[in-house]
């Protein structure tokens, strides 16, 4: 599993660290990483190591220490290194490690701003740049002088033919480095080098998508670090989620799904979270719906139980338009049955408007930005699909407390946010599942793991949905999953994502 922490968690970990190791121990151990990251990035694109030209950009804190360090390192392997200090107090042991390693500092600052055309013909010389602007310690955007040396560089990145490789030390500068928001001006990074443990603007975009590779460089920081501010979901943990059938298994003990889902305008959406959750693997599924679309889904799955019965879990509002009044009862029954019955359930579009305004932790809401902004607003705090993009984690946190349930924020980056604090980063999915349809087969798939967890969930309503936002992390997971597999590099529909679910969980329980 990977697991980002917040700033404040970071530096009380590191604390006793550094009581106890001598001054810059751990800077140097982390620019050792920083320079070795840069090795391997030239050796990636074939460019020789002795003479290749590297540019340190370098700011006032720690995180200028450590690129002055790596700088030092680099240089005494041959390669030509320039430092751009820019900033009037440079780390003062780091520059002094570096020039007598033979790097070349270039003061950046004047007594009127940046010297831009240094700027602008370092960055244009330079194969590769490093970017020890700022560290976790920076708060909101990136203040003057460093917001516009920020803005110069990206503008010099895009317009030179060959664009350099850069490397973040810590996060790239000027990130929400807690929230993952673009508080302002950022250098996007290829590869970024974190110290210690990710932190959440590494996992969550919009910041995650500046960020590059991640190289996270262990300093011992796991003994002194408590639960996660977020987590991501490997296949190995999804593995440890998963349930096989045992020989003593029968379709009863296996999951029952109520599903209510589709309409007459959207009858495909019945029959995609029907094949998302027969795909995954459960006991049943139990279809309550309209003749005409039974028909439909029983044609396409004849194993389809039509009718109501025992369920261990419900599946909701998949392609029901809330202004029909018979199918928006449906469906406000299916939730009313599932608080009362205390079964785990997945809510998803038209069911967001029609569910009550508190609901439970083994609940899931699985809107996507538009949809989250609406049940936001319609709970009387005002917000846009924009809000909700600019910052899809606070705001996931901020609806699942608002609700008490669990909120699966779908995207690129899919935030899974429990009302106890529980929070995942899934991103397993192709850009090519931005198509009509993947939705629905997300909730059948994310309607089958709970269903096989069945009542299990019910104490998840006095766990904050921990347990609850697992499953629906692995359920983002099998499905982006199931979505690369099918797409194979190019287009895909939402009915070959769910023909490609069994091979992703065969794939993960092997």
């Amino acid at each position: 599993m990977e697991r980002a922490y917040e700033v404040e968690t970071i530096r009380a970990a590191e604390a006793p660290l550094l009581a106890a190791t001598a001054p810059d121990e751990l800077m140097k151990q982390a620019a050792f990483a920083v320079a070795t990251t840069v090795l391997d990035e030239l050796r990636r694109l074939g460019a020789r190591r002795s003479g290749s030209t590297v540019l340190l950009l370098v700011g006032g804190g720690n995180n200028g220490g450590d690129a002055l360090y790596a700088g030092a390192y680099l240089a005494r392997r041959g390669l030509q290194v320039t430092a751009a200090l820019c900033t009037d107090r440079p780390h003062e042991r780091g520059l002094a490690a570096a020039t007598a390693a033979g790097v070349r500092a270039r003061p950046l600052l004047g007594d009127t701003g940046p010297h831009w055309d240094l700027l602008a013909e370092l960055a244009a010389r330079a194969g590769v740049w490093v970017d020890g602007l700022t560290g976790i310690g920076a708060t909101g955007g990136l203040r003057e002088p460093l917001a516009g040396i920020v803005t110069a560089l990206v503008a010099h990145r895009t317009a030179m033919p060959d664009e350099p490789t850069v490397v973040a030390v810590d996060v790239p500068s000027g990130i929400g480095v807690d929230d993952g928001t673009l508080p302002g001006p950022v250098l996007p990074a290829d590869v970024t080098v974190t110290m210690g443990a990710a932190k959440p603007g590494l996992l969550v975009r919009p910041a995650a998508a500046l960020a590059g590779r991640l190289v996270v460089v262990d300093i011992g920081l796991w003994p002194g670090l408590p639960a996660p501010a977020v987590q991501r979901l490997t296949p190995a943990d999804v593995a440890d989620l998963l349930s096989f059938p045992e020989p003593s298994d029968h379709k009863y003990t296996r999951g029952v799904l109520g599903l209510v889902a589709g309409s007459t305008t959207y009858p495909g959406a019945a029959v995609l979270a029907s094949a998302g959750a027969l795909h995954t693997g459960l006991g049943m599924v139990r279809y309550l719906g309209p003749d005409a679309i039974s028909r439909l889904v029983h044609q396409r799955f004849p194993e389809v139980v039509l009718g109501t019965g025992r369920v261990q879990a419900w599946a909701v509002g998949s392609g029901v338009d809330p202004a029909d009044g018979e199918r928006a009862e449906e469906v406000r029954d299916a939730v009313s049955r599932a608080l009362a019955d205390g079964l785990p359930a997945v809510l998803d579009a038209g069911s967001l408007a029609l569910a009550p305004p508190r609901l439970a932790p083994n609940l899931v809401l699985t809107p996507h930005a538009g949809e989250l902004a609406r049940l936001l607003t319609d709970r009387g705090q005002g917000t846009t699909r924009a809000d909700v993009e600019a910052a899809p984690l606070p705001t996931a946190r901020r609806a699942a407390v608002l609700t008490g349930a669990v909120v699966l924020l779908k995207g690129a980056t899919t935030v899974v946010a429990a009302p106890g604090g529980t929070t995942f980063a899934q991103a397993d999915g192709t850009p090519w599942l931005a198509t009509a349809g993947t939705g629905d087969v997300l909730t059948g798939v994310l309607g089958a793991l709970l269903a096989v967890a069945g009542e299990e969930l019910t104490a998840d309503r006095d766990a904050g949905g921990a347990r609850t936002a697992a499953l629906a992390a692995a359920a983002a997971l099998v499905h982006g999953r199931a979505g690369a597999r099918a797409s194979a590099g190019g287009p895909v529909t939402a009915l070959q994502v769910a023909r490609a679910v069994p091979a992703v969980v065969a794939e993960l329980l092997a």
